[in-house]
């Protein structure tokens, strides 16, 4: 069983590789930071009722930029972002950015994806909001066959280039976990066609879809299929209900408005399923860069 956390990185927060640092050596497996390029000031009505996480929005770090920082000071926290609003990233570029920070931190990324809600935030990047389903599959296909093929190609209706090259590639033979977004009525047949994994955020249905999951897998010719449940609330009969019902991961939000307030945050998650990670004794002093 995996646990990993989310972390709000801004340049305000406690550092992030100190935070990474921190999470690796308390057992986690991953860390995880989520993605706004910004916020256009028409959605502040949205958050009447957590102007927290307004600011934490406006204010977020780019996750790959981020991440990189996190993968210097770790040697095996996997890197994950959630989620990468695909449709607002151009895909040969965002080709090269992911499996760069792959070959980097040796193998650690999981690319989590989605089509994102706000809706001025991606008009902004030139994506309408009905079509961005339709965006992200074609990127996440495109990504995905740069990173498979020497030579890659992709002709779909938002995504179109002939031939290339395009190096680095994945570390692990031209692959690199893609774990999709969403709760909605359509995500499993997201996840069976271009998916890893399934990214849910946790709700109460996440149980029963995880078996319908493995049932689309299996009628479409694929073994089971992974889930990491997502913003996972720190109570303990919830986490043993989504262990039993399949989840192969499990993902809290972790405080991190200063290093103090990190650590302790990060230690009581570590001490709530302890007896289901493996813990180290103590937090050994963060390396210093050379």
């Amino acid at each position: 069983m995996k646990f990993g956390v989310q972390v709000r990185a801004t340049a305000d927060s406690a550092d992030i590789r100190e935070v990474a640092h921190i999470a690796e050596s308390a057992g986690f497996e991953s860390i995880f930071l989520p993605e706004h390029t910004h916020i256009p000031t028409s959605v502040r009505s949205l958050f009447p009722e957590n102007p927290a996480w307004l600011e934490a929005c406006k204010h977020m770090m780019d996750p790959f930029v981020a991440l990189a920082a996190a993968a210097s000071v770790t040697s095996t926290l996997r890197l994950g972002t959630g989620v990468c609003l695909l449709p607002q990233h151009h895909p040969i570029t965002l080709a090269k950015t992911v499996a760069t920070l792959d070959v980097i931190s040796g193998g650690r990324v999981l690319l989590g994806i989605g089509a994102g809600w706000n809706e001025p935030e991606m008009r902004n990047h030139g994506v309408e909001p009905a079509d961005r389903w339709k965006v992200m599959r074609e990127h996440a296909l495109a990504m995905k066959a740069i990173w498979a093929e020497d030579i890659a190609e992709f002709h779909g209706e938002f995504v179109d280039f002939g031939p290339l090259w395009l190096w680095p590639k994945p570390v692990h033979g031209g692959h690199l976990p893609v774990l999709v977004g969403g709760e909605g009525p359509y995500v499993l047949q997201r996840v069976v066609e271009y998916g890893d994994g399934w990214l849910p955020n946790d709700h109460p249905e996440v149980e029963g879809r995880m078996g319908e999951l493995h049932r689309l897998a299996a009628t479409n010719g694929r073994s089971p299929i992974p889930t990491t449940v997502y913003a996972v609330d720190p109570d303990r009969e919830r986490i043993e209900r989504l262990i039993a019902a399949g989840a192969d991961r499990i993902v809290f939000n972790a405080r991190s408005t200063t290093i103090d307030d990190a650590r302790e945050s990060l230690h009581m998650l570590a001490g709530l399923v302890g007896d289901l990670l493996e813990i180290a004794p103590a937090t050994p002093p963060l390396p210093t860069p050379s």
